[in-house]
């Protein structure tokens, strides 16, 4: 049964508050630097919180910008929405978190927003933030590629993923469909580990402290070429996500040597988790694998024209799982893309593993603009 999740311990500057969204919510946000000045949101993905931006928010308000973090509909302290399975699954559907979105733009007295960040899921947000309300969402930082609206006719894939993926000598899963099943939230939720050291491990495993993640482009969207990613993202055919990441739980001393992701700042993560479960970040992979995406269909097309830049680690599978979209997000998708930078030393958590260097990279993007 879900629990309240609790308030983050968080450093001197930054302030935590809620904020009806006019979308349903009562919307969790953490904030740093005065209102008024050019406003900057960042927007976190799976399983992560406002609290993955923590190092981020200080250096961008000495910046001069109003920054701003929200927990999304279906995390952290965020209430008003559905954590039943078989509940509103609609609500979870990309058009209306950008909606979810606009909704906190007005709650914070603003117009408009100076730039957009989106990271893995949040990446999915952003984009359309930016590709639907250039007018609102100035500017675009994304972290994860992000390669436009839907076409509105999808050609007829020559078979069945799933069945090919199954049929390996190894038979495998897509972890997005994994995630879409009844049983993932409890799987994770009361993983046999532990809800810390599932979460350590899964954080771990898409590091680049992991010595495994060597990502690679991949020639297509076949089960053979799938294959190649570690089980994280193409699981093994009778495994659930605690027993995947299970087996690369790093050593004590690998753990001790994590100075991005200390075991204080994990047991947040942990405490949360444990209290709301996951089954609201599961359920925008529901809306990615089912039908409840489609009505983005209409912006079929559109590009995103707003300046935009690319911050990802030179580690993360996540650059290139989706085969093509790195390359479509830079030559049609987003015309005034300033720059793609992929740090090495980072894995998929770019914004924790290298914030420094994040840091440096997004200030001098928005001197640009």
């Amino acid at each position: 049964m879900q629990q309240p999740a609790p308030a983050p311990s968080l450093p001197d500057g930054i302030r935590a508050r809620f904020v009806d969204n006019g979308n349903g919510l009562s919307m969790h946000l953490l904030e740093a630097g005065d209102a008024g000045r050019p406003l900057v949101i960042l927007l976190h993905g799976f399983p992560e919180l406002a609290y993955s931006w923590r190092k981020l928010m200080l250096p961008l308000a000495a910046a001069g910008y109003h920054v701003v973090a929200p927990d999304q509909r279906g995390y952290g302290r965020t209430t008003g929405w559905d954590a039943d399975y078989d509940g509103d699954v609609a609500s979870f559907r990309l058009l209306n978190l950008v909606r979810d979105t606009i909704g906190l733009v007005d709650a914070l007295g603003a117009n408009q927003v100076a730039c957009i960040v989106g990271h893995d899921f949040g990446a999915s947000v952003a984009g359309n933030c930016a590709l639907i309300r250039p007018d609102i969402f100035r500017a675009l930082c994304l972290m994860t590629p992000f390669a436009g609206a839907p076409p509105l006719k999808k050609p007829a894939p020559a078979s069945d993923i799933h069945a090919d993926l199954a049929s390996l000598a190894r038979p495998r899963k897509h972890y997005h469909w994994y995630y879409s099943t009844r049983e993932a939230n409890d799987d994770m939720w009361h993983a046999p580990q532990g809800m810390h050291d599932f979460l350590r491990a899964y954080f771990h495993a898409k590091s680049a402290d992991w010595a495994n993640n060597h990502p690679h482009k991949l020639a297509g969207w076949t089960a053979t070429d799938l294959a190649k990613m570690p089980t994280y993202y193409i699981m093994d055919l009778d495994q659930g996500m605690a027993a995947t990441v299970a087996q690369e739980m790093p050593s004590a001393e690998v753990i001790a040597a994590c100075t991005w992701l200390r075991d204080d700042e994990l047991a947040f993560y942990a405490a949360t988790y444990s209290a709301t479960g996951f089954q609201g970040g599961l359920h925008w992979y529901r809306c990615r694998t089912g039908p409840w995406n489609a009505d983005l269909e209409v912006f079929a097309g559109r590009t995103i024209d707003v300046p935009s830049c690319f911050i990802g680690g030179a580690a993360d599978w996540g650059v290139f799982q989706m085969p093509g979209a790195f390359e479509k997000m830079q030559s049609s998708v987003c015309t005034d893309m300033r720059f793609v930078d992929l740090l090495d030393g980072a894995g998929h958590w770019v914004q924790q593993e290298k914030t420094v260097e994040v840091m440096h990279l997004l200030l001098r993007f928005l001197r640009t603009l």
